[in-house]
């Protein structure tokens, strides 16, 4: 059985679960400023935010934010959100999920 050249496209990917989720955020002063905790797939199937917690040490208290993913950078396997503060982050409205 021969490939479909969409799965050699999915193998080539990221994988949410191994590369992204988890992942600490920086700025471009190489300062961690959160965390990935969530991707958003909007219902047109697009990868549309990044759910960044820029909560406390590790992740003690949750500050979720929705930062767009055309934002990222990725910089020497870092994610990198440049120009973010911690406090920026944190004075941005926090993201809820919908009920």
């Amino acid at each position: 059985m021969k490939a479909r050249p969409e799965l050699r496209e999915v193998t080539n990917g990221w994988s949410a679960k191994h590369s992204i989720l988890g992942q600490p955020v920086y700025n471009d002063k190489d300062e961690r400023v959160g965390s990935v905790d969530d991707i958003i797939v909007t219902p047109d199937k697009a990868v549309s935010y990044a759910i960044v917690n820029a909560g406390g040490f590790l992740g003690l208290t949750k500050h979720n934010v929705a930062i767009p993913v055309y934002q990222f950078k990725l910089v020497d396997s870092k994610l990198v959100l440049p120009g973010a503060t911690k406090d920026a982050l944190k004075a941005m409205p926090e993201f809820q999920y919908a009920q």
